[in-house]
């Protein structure tokens, strides 16, 4: 899966942009034969006044036929911040699934 990786307020390191497509690879063996039409995953440090110390921001948009799934987290540390983008947009892709099943199987009832 080609992925546009960017990074706000933190260097984008090569063992960084590595995990990422690592984690994205791992998440395509769900999408199946559906071909994404576009994957964006942006990391950033946010700063707030109310939280203490770095936060770690990963958000990922995917475009699927039909439908952008879109999944924005937040943690203390950068790697966790990935990894829970990861483990939800697998959730995500296999509801997106069973909804396009679900469509084909009332369109056969009629």
């Amino acid at each position: 899966m080609n992925i546009n990786i960017k990074a706000t307020k933190i260097k984008l390191t090569p063992e960084v942009k590595g995990y990422i497509q690592e984690k994205m690879d791992m998440v395509e063996k769900y999408l199946g034969g559906i071909t994404p039409i576009n994957a964006d995953f942006e990391v950033e440090m946010t700063t707030h006044h109310h939280n203490k110390g770095e936060i770690y921001r990963a958000e990922v948009n995917l475009l699927l036929p039909g439908q952008l799934l879109c999944l924005t987290k937040t943690e203390k540390e950068l790697l966790k911040a990935i990894d829970k983008v990861k483990d939800h947009l697998e959730i995500m892709i296999k509801k997106y699934k069973e909804k396009r099943i679900d469509k084909k199987r009332k369109g056969r009832a009629n």
